[in-house]
């Protein structure tokens, strides 16, 4: 029997990229993918038009757009979007970033092999042999060494990216709804990798490639790097207190979207 994949899509004023993303969805990748689904989460740009503009030509793309009710935060995206697959009864979720700097067909022959199905989560790896990273700044791939390492140190586990924006997550593993107490900021997917190695799940660290060309980076080096020594020093000192605890500035009870535009029928 097939296993029933969800692709979920954040976008956040990605108007330039959006609609190259939705062109990687070919047939080949709608062997394994039963919907898509764009999050719109409340973007300032034209991206959600763009986006709407591009399904109207693609027919056969089986796909729903939604907008966040507010602006949730990247994390915030991943909530209504983990929430949706428990919901409509999927096995896995795939996450591909909307602004365009990873591959998704990187995924098929992990998907082929059914590799996938050995894990609890298969997280894209810009970091590790066999990856190719296109126009990324030097000093943040250090960085990026540098604190997988340190992660590493200190979850016993290696650590090959702390969130490259292409991942894929057994939605059982995500039922009991542990990541819902987890900031709605672009720190959600560092905080899942340490969740993850606190729940003892099966992490598999998977090669890609990468590329910066237009896109616009949210991440400010320097505060993003203090945030994540400070994660890690209150993972040291009580990771279970830590783990556990709600660490939400604002503690949102539903994190809810409007679908916008749907098309196709889910096979």
């Amino acid at each position: 029997m097939l296993n029933k994949i969800l692709l979920f899509i954040p976008m956040y004023n990605c108007e330039k990229q959006i609609v190259r993303v939705l062109k990687q969805v070919d047939c080949e990748i709608l062997k394994y993918i039963k919907e898509v689904i764009v999050i719109n989460n409340r973007s300032t740009d034209n991206g959600e038009n763009a986006a709407i503009e591009y399904c109207k030509t693609t027919p056969e793309l089986p796909i729903k757009i939604l907008r966040n009710d507010e602006n949730y935060g990247l994390g915030g995206s991943h909530k209504v979007a983990f929430q949706y697959a428990i919901n409509n009864g999927y096995d896995y979720i795939i996450v591909l970033h909307g602004d365009d700097q990873g591959r998704i067909a990187d995924f098929i022959p992990l998907i082929e092999s059914g590799e996938y199905e050995k894990h609890d989560c298969c997280l894209g790896a810009r970091f590790m042999k066999g990856s190719k990273l296109i126009g990324y700044n030097k000093l943040r791939i250090w960085g990026n060494y540098g604190f997988n390492l340190l992660f590493s140190m200190i979850v016993h586990k290696s650590v090959k990216d702390l969130g490259s924006g292409l991942n894929m997550y057994k939605v059982d593993t995500l039922k009991s709804l542990y990541f819902m107490k987890y900031p709605d900021t672009l720190y959600f997917n560092d905080l899942m990798i340490l969740a993850s190695c606190y729940y003892k799940q099966d992490l598999y660290f998977y090669p890609i490639s990468w590329r910066e060309e237009d896109q616009i980076s949210n991440n400010k080096l320097w505060s993003f790097s203090c945030a994540l020594l400070k994660m890690l020093w209150n993972y040291v000192k009580d990771k279970k207190k830590y783990i556990e605890q709600d660490m939400r500035i604002k503690v949102i009870e539903e994190y809810t979207a409007q679908v916008i535009y749907e098309q196709g029928e889910t096979r």
